[in-house]
């Protein structure tokens, strides 16, 4: 929302128009998205979009935002875990995938961002990604130090983690012939978290720890 309305006067349309810019904006970027359309598809008028938002890319800074802090807000919970490191670890990249499932437009709009080294990106990294990518870099060199992980590469490691984490939504989303049918579903995206997983436990875990 604007900086200093002091409240909103219809959530709900602020809502909408949320939702429809962050579709909107996810297919055709800042540049292409129009506010008419937004308005449009939000079943609301510029005007209102105005009021809420401002103008087109304090809106997109929005969209942005929504998103970035929903994962925020999981990682935080998922990382204070007393939870061994290789649990931890776990449960951190499926809430990951469990977002990326959740918010398919998330990985079009941040990647939009990154490609284009745009303004937007660099606070979108200091502000949600670097912590993103400490959290799960500490978890690891924490698994190291307890026996549970070989001794890797820690910040490859996560390298890693968040390319097989994010590359299968990105494909199901632009190459849909490599799929039978929705890949973001509920029985092919449980698949896919245990393949996940399997290549965790063989590729980062000590041989001992190596068990269901």
């Amino acid at each position: 929302m604007r900086r200093g309305r002091k409240r909103v006067e219809n959530p709900e349309t602020a809502r909408r128009i949320l939702a429809a810019a962050e579709n909107h904006f996810a297919a055709q970027g800042l540049a292409g998205a129009r506010t008419d359309e937004i308005a449009a598809a939000a079943h609301a008028n510029k005007a209102m979009l105005y009021y809420y938002f401002g103008d087109k890319r304090r809106l997109h800074r929005a969209v942005l935002g929504n998103l970035l802090r929903q994962l925020r807000v999981l990682f935080d919970e998922l990382a204070v875990s007393k939870a061994s490191p290789r649990r931890r670890l776990e449960n951190l990249l499926l809430g990951y995938m469990d977002f990326l499932g959740s918010h398919p437009n998330y990985p079009r709009l941040v990647q939009r961002e990154a490609m284009e080294s745009s303004p937007s990106f660099e606070w979108i990294f200091r502000e949600f990604l670097g912590p993103f990518q400490a959290t799960l870099q500490e978890t690891i060199e924490a698994g190291v130090k307890a026996g549970e992980f070989r001794r890797v590469d820690a910040r490859h490691a996560v390298f890693s983690l968040l390319g097989m984490a994010i590359f299968y939504f990105v494909a199901a989303r632009r190459f849909p012939q490599l799929f039978d049918g929705d890949a973001i579903a509920a029985k092919p995206l449980a698949e896919r978290k245990k393949a996940v997983l399997d290549l965790l436990m063989h590729g980062l875990l000590q041989p001992q720890t190596r068990r269901p």
